[in-house]
């Protein structure tokens, strides 16, 4: 009689857990909904606006690309003096501004600028890093600058983002007299190893050479270079879950482009583009060689894309883990889904503003947007 009990209870029990194991198999996820948002403008009546960045307190600091510095405090926005003399010609000024991740405890903020080159003709492009007191720039440190020159002041590219090991990455574009993609290119400064135009650049908070950082052909020992055959990258951001940095770059007639920064790896212009030249002309069959690293995702017609930021905060919902990027020609704001390594689907969040500059994440979770025309930043907040 115990035997015919205990079989019977192993029976039901076996039975319950059958019954558990299909309950769990056949509830559905319920997916995330994307989020309601709400656009507000929080500043406006000013020049291009072209980098942006907050402090450790919120406090929202801007530069425009004419060579002023402010800083938005409590809705108050007060103009901060002392920067060097910016060179505010063609594509050149005030560019990008990024507040380093240890701010609260060392003070640091860097800025990228254009300056007119002492030894002749054209411009450089220099980043220095300083301090703010008393609503003056203090403690200014030059670490960084292009040498060279940019004769037809174009292509500074310019965006600087930091990785984890708070090492620092600044992109600059090709620079030079022209820009010619093709075998007749008049520009190869992305392809000059010994030029640092058209490079992605990797220091140390203070401007020096991370030991990690490869050896380019031609060279013995690690220099700033970690990528190159860049033609024009506006946009940095780094990846939240992988810690890889991610860039945006303007094509030519076409082909805009992101890509995933990768040590040592050669992008291809000016001798590979999926777009073609300003006239028409073809500068390759697509962009897939030999030790050329394609694109990750493209436009084509071009979007003139510039800043970029992924969603990281769980207010945005079903967004969370999607790329912003701006859009300058298309005058849009695109949201990409991110899944692994690859942009699965694009669609447009905002669009009708003016020319769409930077797009940046806030410390509260909402997201801030600069716009032309007049300079002003938006933001969106999710509801």
């Amino acid at each position: 009689m115990k035997e015919i009990v205990r079989r019977r209870a192993l029976i039901l029990l076996s039975f319950v857990v059958m019954l558990s194991s299909c309950s769990e198999e056949e509830t559905p996820e319920i997916p995330l909904e994307d989020p309601t948002v709400e656009i507000s403008t929080v500043v406006t009546g000013y020049e291009i606006i072209w980098g942006m960045d907050f402090l450790p307190n919120g406090d929202l600091i801007f530069g425009e690309k004419r060579g002023r510095l402010y800083l938005r405090s409590n809705e108050t926005v007060t103009e901060i003096t002392g920067l060097p003399v910016v060179l505010s010609s063609g594509q050149g000024g005030l560019l990008d501004i990024r507040v380093h991740p240890d701010h609260a405890s060392n003070g640091w903020i860097y800025a990228s600028y254009a300056v007119s080159n002492t030894g002749g003709g054209g411009a450089q492009l220099k980043l220095i890093r300083f301090r703010i007191s008393n609503n003056q720039v203090q403690n200014i440190e030059e670490i960084f600058a292009t040498g060279g020159s940019n004769t037809w002041y174009g292509h500074y590219g310019s965006r600087i983002a930091f990785d984890k090991s708070n090492r620092l990455y600044m992109s600059v574009g090709e620079g030079g007299s022209t820009s010619y993609g093709g075998p007749n290119t008049g520009n190869n400064n992305a392809q000059n190893l010994k030029s640092n135009w058209g490079k992605v650049h990797r220091l140390t908070d203070g401007g020096g050479i991370p030991a990690d950082n490869p050896v380019i052909p031609g060279n013995t020992a690690p220099t700033s270079i970690y990528s190159y055959g860049h033609r024009n990258p506006q946009g940095l951001a780094r990846h939240p879950e992988t810690g890889e940095i991610w860039a945006t770059e303007h094509g030519p007639k076409g082909g805009d482009e992101i890509n995933i920064i990768t040590k040592g790896a050669n992008y291809g212009w000016p001798v590979y583009s999926i777009g073609v030249n300003y006239d028409g002309t073809t500068i390759s069959a697509g962009h897939v060689a030999a030790g050329i690293t394609p694109p990750l995702y493209t436009w084509t017609p071009s979007i003139g894309i510039c800043g970029m930021t992924f969603i990281t905060s769980d207010k945005f919902k079903a967004w969370k883990g999607d790329l912003l990027i701006s859009g300058l020609a298309s005058q849009t704001l695109y949201r990409c889904v991110v899944d692994g390594n690859m942009v699965t689907e694009e669609s447009v969040l905002l669009s009708g503003y003016g020319r769409i500059r930077n797009v940046i994440q806030a410390p509260d979770g909402s997201i801030y947007v600069s716009v032309e025309g007049p300079g002003r930043i938006l933001q969106v907040v999710a509801q």
